[in-house]
């Protein structure tokens, strides 16, 4: 679908956000609805003609808002739903939304989200689960490892995980395509468990969103299988590319 063709509706409760998100969107070719609440949203769902094809919903307003207003909109559009917020967003809306942008964000990312359409045989597909910017090392962790042994010995920590998140990332790819639930999400678990131990951030968020694969409205998760095993292999590169030149200090 080309930029002009696509319609989006901005929900936020921040009047200069909107209105700076709105005429951005607007010179970049966008057809653009607006909205400051979640029950405004709602009406605007209702009448608003081109109806919208993705929806950019601040994830953390009063009143009606997060995973509340992600169900409503679901039951009146088929729009893609992106949440975006200033801080961290609950797990719970990482999962019902199919994806989101954490403020500030560039302006090419928020184009390349919007543009990005459903893959095949979803209606809803998710956008990247990883956190722009998210830290792929926790930095306090590394510095305990580096207290108790020499950097060779640390290194080869860092290198075993990557070889591990490979391997997981594979086992994970086939445990979707059964349908394998209960698989996916012991592969979510023993993730979640050893990189949040070592300190690899990155991996051990996108290992908690997989040990809920199974748990979450709709069902995204599985329908977004192969964007979380994507997902999985970009936050083993992630942390194989700070191996070389060096781990930071």
């Amino acid at each position: 679908m080309r930029r002009d063709q696509v319609a989006v509706l901005l929900i936020d409760d921040d009047m200069v956000s909107r209105e700076v998100t709105a005429t951005v969107l607007t010179l970049n070719g966008y057809t653009v609805h607006t909205a400051e609440n979640g029950a405004g949203a709602l009406e605007v769902l209702a009448t608003a003609r081109p109806a919208p094809d993705v929806i950019l919903m601040d994830a953390q307003m009063p009143g009606l808002s997060g995973l509340e207003l992600i169900g409503q909109i679901r039951l009146q559009s088929n729009a893609r739903i992106l949440a975006i917020s200033g801080s961290s967003l609950p797990p719970e809306v990482v999962e019902a939304a199919d994806g989101f942008l954490i403020k500030p964000f560039e302006v090419e990312a928020m184009r390349k989200a919007l543009d990005r359409g459903p893959s095949a045989g979803s209606a809803s597909a998710a956008l990247s689960m990883l956190e722009p910017d998210a830290a792929v090392i926790n930095l306090a962790v590394l510095s305990q490892f580096r207290a108790l042994m020499p950097e060779p010995a640390v290194r080869q920590i860092y290198r075993a995980i990557v070889s591990d998140l490979n391997e997981r990332a594979t086992a994970l790819d086939a445990a979707f395509a059964k349908g394998d639930v209960a698989e996916a999400e012991r592969i979510g678990h023993a993730i979640k468990g050893g990189c949040a131990m070592a300190g690899a951030s990155q991996a051990a968020r996108l290992g908690a969103l997989i040990e809920r694969a199974g748990r979450t409205s709709g069902g995204n998760q599985l329908d977004n299988g192969a964007v979380l095993v994507g997902d999985l292999r970009a936050a083993a590169r992630a942390l194989e590319s700070m191996l070389d030149p060096e781990l930071p200090a």
